[in-house]
């Protein structure tokens, strides 16, 4: 049953929130913190930390592109495309796991099963 409803209490709901909010500056060690600590207590934080930690390793790769590609100089103007994206889409996943939802960040390579 993929599709079972995961109702989150509060501390979860917290800990996802500030889980989404940290990968803009930390990364994916937040994520992966969370994710190794939290995965066999709650379903819904597991599920959240480990969309954080995709994402993050996303980002991650994207940013390696564009170093890749800063030897042709549109690496350059990637970076802060790619910055500004990661703020955005954290800060949705953000609102979106403060309300309880969970949340699937779009453009996301799904590396973490």
């Amino acid at each position: 049953m993929a599709n079972e409803i995961i109702v989150p209490d509060n501390d979860d709901k917290n800990i996802a929130t500030v889980t989404h909010l940290c990968g803009t500056v930390f990364s994916f060690i937040p994520s992966l913190i969370v994710w190794i600590l939290k995965k066999d207590d709650s379903a819904y934080l597991a599920d959240q930390a480990k969309e954080a930690l995709n994402f993050q390793v996303t980002v991650l790769i994207a940013f390696l592109i564009a170093s890749i590609l800063a030897w042709v100089l549109i690496g350059f103007l990637l970076y802060p495309i790619i910055w500004v994206v990661n703020i955005v889409f954290c800060i949705i996943a953000a609102i979106s796991t403060s309300k309880g939802e969970t949340y699937r960040y779009p453009l996301c390579l799904r590396l973490i099963n």
